[in-house]
């Protein structure tokens, strides 16, 4: 089971090694100043086109996600202890309240965000965050939140919530955080 566990890290560590894409930056459209086919709507043709024999693709979003509200008065964050991935007890009932808000509508999805604090090499922390929302993940599925509502990533360290070194600084950066998006 242990090797497992370590094969499974190993890949993870790998693949978050491979992206050429910088975690600190987010690249920006020069037209709209926006990420990549945010906000971006590509229409080629309509129905009249055909004739003229352009294409009648119709409108397509390229990034289709918006933010949308939590459960009412519900937190979104479970903190983890330092250098650990395990969900502590006290987030056990948020957890829950998420899952029976995810259950009564399928559609509904989330990203559950993993951070770390500052600790640790990149790397290491991209696969502990990986680690952290990947509990959370497996947590909602036991609730009975289907797993094509769930989409886990990492941030590592590269998003604090709090700066500075002191301990509870560090400590509110050791965190899983939901996030509901909506298709539209």
């Amino acid at each position: 089971m242990k090797r497992l566990v370590w094969a499974m890290a190993g890949v993870m560590l790998l693949s978050a090694c491979s992206s050429g894409v910088s975690l600190t930056e987010t690249p920006k459209d020069e037209q709209t100043g926006l990420p990549p086919g945010q906000g971006i709507h590509i229409t080629t043709g309509g129905a009249d086109s055909s004739a003229a024999g352009q294409s009648t693709v119709q409108g397509v979003s390229l990034n289709n996600t918006v933010r949308e509200t939590a459960p009412a008065s519900s937190n979104r964050v479970v903190y983890f202890d330092f250098d650990s991935f395990v969900i502590r007890p006290e987030f056990q009932l948020l957890i829950e309240s998420h899952a029976k808000y995810l259950k009564a509508d399928r559609s509904r999805q989330i990203t559950i965000e993993g951070h770390t604090d500052e600790r640790g090499g990149r790397e290491y922390n991209l696969a502990l965050g990986q680690k952290r929302a990947e509990a959370v993940r497996r947590s909602l599925m036991l609730q009975g939140v289907s797993d094509n509502q769930i989409e886990p990533v990492s941030f590592g360290e590269e998003r604090p919530a709090a700066s500075g070194n002191s301990e509870s600084a560090m400590a509110k950066n050791r965190r899983a955080e939901i996030i509901y998006v909506t298709t539209r």
